[in-house]
C-alpha cells in the first residue's frame, strides 16, 4: 500500500514549473470518453498490454518495496502486475468509472481520479513510473510531472502503438472517417509519438536519460462478433464517431474490418505492435 496521503490535485504544492495542460487536451473530456464503457474495457480489452507490462516491470526492476506510480492507470492492470511483484502502488486516471474498478481490484493501492498534468503527489515520491499507452504526442507536461514525482535514479517506462503490425489502423480509420474534423486532427497529433526519435526527444526534453526502446506484440482475442464489437466500442477514439453517427451505422463498418481477423477456430485475434521506451531520471 502506498504511504502517500490523499489530496486533491488542486492542493498539489509541488507542481512542475510550467507544467500545464497542452492546448487541445482536456483531461475531463478524455475521462468521459474512456470511461463510457468501463466494465467492458476492464474485462474485454485492458489485457492488450500484458506483454509490454511484463517487459516494463523487468526493466524498472519492480520488486518488494518498490514505490510505483501508474499514470493513466485505467482499471488497474499495471497496478496489479506491480503488486504481484511486491510493490507499493499508486495510480491516476481521468476516468472516474475506471478508477472505481481499479480501486476495487487493488484496495490497498492509492488510486486517484485526476489529471496527469497535475499529479497530486510530492516530489520524489516514487521509485518507478509507468504509463501504458497513456502519454502521447504533445504531452511533455505530463512527462515533466512524472519526472518531478520520481526520485533521482528512478526509471519510467511509457508505451504507445508502434510502426509494425497494426490491426487497429483500419479500425481507427473507420473511427476517424465518422468523427468530426477536430477529432481527426487530435488523433494525428497524439500518434506522432510513434515516429522515430519523437518519444526519446520528449523524454530528454523533460530531463530524462533514455535507456532503451523496444517493442512487444499486443494481442487481444474475442470468441464472437458481439464480444469483439463490445470491446472496440469501449475505446476512446470510438466515442466521437459513436456520438456522430450512432452504433447502428458504425458497427457494420468496424466489423467489416474485424471479420478479416477471424481464424479457423472462429476467434477474433487483434494484434498490434506496441513500442516502449525506458528512461531514467539522473541521480
Amino acid at each position: 500500500m502506498s504511504t502517500t496521503t490523499h489530496t486533491t490535485h488542486d492542493q498539489n504544492p509541488a507542481r512542475s514549473p510550467g507544467a500545464s495542460t497542452p492546448q487541445g487536451h482536456d483531461w475531463r473530456k478524455a475521462g468521459e470518453a474512456w470511461g463510457s464503457g468501463a466494465v467492458d474495457w476492464a474485462c474485454l480489452f485492458e489485457h492488450y498490454a500484458v506483454n509490454v507490462l511484463l517487459r516494463a516491470m523487468d526493466r524498472l526492476d519492480v520488486s518488494d518495496g518498490t514505490r510505483l506510480l501508474d499514470i493513466a492507470c485505467g482499471s488497474g492492470l499495471a497496478i496489479r502486475f506491480a503488486e504481484a511483484a511486491g510493490a507499493e502502488t499508486a495510480g491516476i486516471d481521468a476516468a472516474e468509472s475506471l478508477v472505481r474498478i481499479a480501486r476495487a481490484r487493488s484496495p490497498r493501492s492509492d488510486v486517484r481520479h485526476g489529471d496527469m498534468f497535475a499529479l497530486p503527489w510530492a516530489d520524489a515520491s516514487f521509485d518507478a513510473v509507468t504509463s501504458i499507452n497513456g502519454i502521447w504526442g504533445d504531452c511533455e507536461a505530463a512527462l515533466a510531472e512524472a519526472q518531478r514525482v520520481l526520485r533521482p535514479g528512478g526509471r519510467i517506462a511509457i508505451s504507445f502503438w508502434g510502426r509494425g503490425r497494426l490491426d487497429l489502423r483500419p479500425v481507427f480509420k473507420v473511427f476517424s472517417a465518422n468523427s468530426p474534423q477536430t477529432h481527426q486532427q487530435g488523433m494525428r497529433r497524439t500518434n506522432n509519438i510513434a515516429r522515430e526519435g519523437v518519444a526519446e526527444g520528449m523524454l530528454e526534453a523533460t530531463g530524462f536519460e533514455v535507456v532503451e526502446r523496444g517493442s512487444r506484440l499486443s494481442m487481444v482475442e474475442w470468441p464472437d462478433a458481439d464480444t469483439a464489437w463490445r470491446a472496440m466500442a469501449t475505446l476512446g477514439p470510438a466515442q466521437p464517431a459513436l456520438r456522430a453517427v450512432g452504433p447502428d451505422a458504425l458497427r457494420p463498418q468496424v466489423m467489416a474490418v474485424l471479420d478479416e481477423l477471424v481464424d479457423d477456430s472462429g476467434i477474433y485475434r487483434f494484434c498490434n505492435d506496441q513500442e516502449y521506451v525506458v528512461a531514467e531520471k539522473p541521480a
